[in-house]
């Protein structure tokens, strides 16, 4: 240990960074570096038994790395994208540490931040149409205008985000327009993109019926801890966003609409099967492979992209690189439609 260094936990450091960059970073943003800069603190405390910062080094670092790539918990292991911002991340917090001399100046600067190939940049995962007919079909009958329900279908007919469909109160929900008003309301709720991200969406007669359906029936009538009124509700209030990404891995693993387990495990022995490790499902999906799915499902349907683009607030330009996962065959097939037969 230099005896250029100060000491400090690695928890202080942590609240340290937060402090440093209050007000520097927008609420969700600072909210994320908190989460991942977290995970690599509770990683040091918990597993290396590390109670001064003073005692990373780069070794240590590239242990955690291997470790979110390989095993990464209760969480499923990071893939090369989301390496590249959990190390980014990092990063950014040894440097902020450095400035304290918690570590040393040298630390930052000899981390290496992952760089995914364009193939890697883009997460090919979706759920299709055909498992999405059948969730919602086991879902209209079984478990109809549920918060499940509801849930993902504004994902995928919107397609709306998690945090979208979180941040609707009771009252952005126009029952006789069938309108839904997302509206940018911070620090509690905010919208991906602030105000730009604000847009109404009219759903379609039987979508709306459902909505309905859960308004008057099985929601629950709760207030959030700031007061308001949210439209999807649990006993607590307002879902947070990993509660709602719980619940669509919970509804995408195949046994728990009857199909039985496509990867040979026998259910009643499944660790998939409990709640919280749902994801551990090798055919679960995240809200984000829903909205992925949903994008790709509608272009292939004919629906012009600016269509898209505004429901689902996302620019043309990254709805053709993250969201639309059309083969080259499907692609093709859609230029076909516009082509004359006869010039």
């Amino acid at each position: 240990m230099s005896e250029d260094l100060d000491p400090i936990t690695p928890s202080a450091a942590l609240d340290y960074y937060l402090d440093d960059r209050r007000g520097e970073l927008a609420g969700a943003t600072l909210r994320d570096h908190e989460y991942r800069i977290g995970t690599f603190v509770d990683w040091l405390e918990d597993r290396k038994n590390v109670r001064n910062m003073n005692e990373v080094d780069v070794r240590m670092v590239h242990e955690w790395r291997v470790w979110k790539r390989e095993d990464n918990g209760d969480h499923d292991p990071c893939n090369m994208m989301t390496m590249q911002g959990q190390v980014s991340t990092v990063k950014q917090f040894l440097y902020r540490v450095a400035d304290i001399r918690g570590v040393p100046q040298t630390l930052p600067d000899r981390i290496r931040v992952p760089s995914p190939s364009k193939d890697q940049q883009s997460n090919d995962t979706i759920l299709s149409s055909e498992r999405t007919r059948a969730i919602l079909d086991y879902l209209s009958k079984y478990e109809y205008a549920s918060r499940h329900h509801v849930t993902l279908l504004l994902m995928w007919r919107v397609p709306a985000r998690r945090g979208g469909v979180r941040a609707l109160d009771l009252g952005d929900w126009d029952s006789e327009d069938r309108a839904l008003e997302f509206r940018h309301r911070p620090p509690f709720t905010p919208l991906k993109n602030g105000e730009t991200s604000e847009r109404d969406v009219i759903l379609k007669p039987p979508v709306a019926e459902v909505v309905d359906d859960y308004v008057n029936g099985p929601r629950l009538d709760k207030v959030d801890r700031v007061g308001r009124n949210p439209l999807v509700t649990t006993n607590q209030g307002r879902p947070g966003v990993s509660t709602l990404q719980s619940w669509i891995y919970r509804v995408t693993r195949p046994c728990v609409i009857d199909e039985g387990c496509p990867h040979g495990r026998e259910i009643d022995d499944c660790e998939a099967t409990e709640g919280k490790l749902a994801s551990k499902c090798p055919s679960s999906r995240a809200p984000h492979h829903v909205r992925t799915g949903s994008v790709t499902a509608h272009r292939n349907a004919g629906t012009p992209r600016p269509v898209i683009s505004d429901r689902g607030d996302a620019s043309e330009d990254v709805l053709e690189k993250h969201y639309d996962k059309a083969g080259n065959r499907e692609r093709a097939r859609r230029r076909q439609e516009h082509i004359p037969e006869d010039i």
